[in-house]
């Protein structure tokens, strides 16, 4: 999870910056406010061309860490080493000629 997390703060940074002032501005109500702001962190999560090339080189990885997750609930970090295989191979993802900075689609 934190590494999905990393990963999206990086990329889609504006997005969550936003949704995360929405939250704590809104702490009984966040829910409903903050609505549309989630859907634009989703948004750029499932287009952003960065994230998708790593999606599609790292799959094996990433699942493998969700496998591990699901089998060990209760014991999350034993997931580590899973972890560790998915951030190496999404530090070899060949990004050149990838968009790193598309422009924003309008809301």
């Amino acid at each position: 999870m934190q590494a999905a997390m990393d990963i999206t703060a990086k990329y889609c940074r504006k997005e969550m910056e936003a949704y995360g002032l929405c939250v704590a501005s809104n702490p009984s109500t966040w829910q409903q406010k903050c609505h549309e702001l989630k859907m634009n962190v989703a948004q750029c999560t499932s287009s952003h061309p960065v994230i998708q090339k790593i999606r599609q080189e790292c799959s094996n990885e990433f699942v493998e860490f969700e496998r591990c997750l699901r089998e060990h609930q209760g014991q999350p970090a034993s997931c580590s080493p899973h972890v560790a295989r998915f951030l190496g191979c999404t530090e070899t993802v060949d990004l050149s000629g990838v968009a790193t900075n598309p422009v924003s689609q309008p809301s």
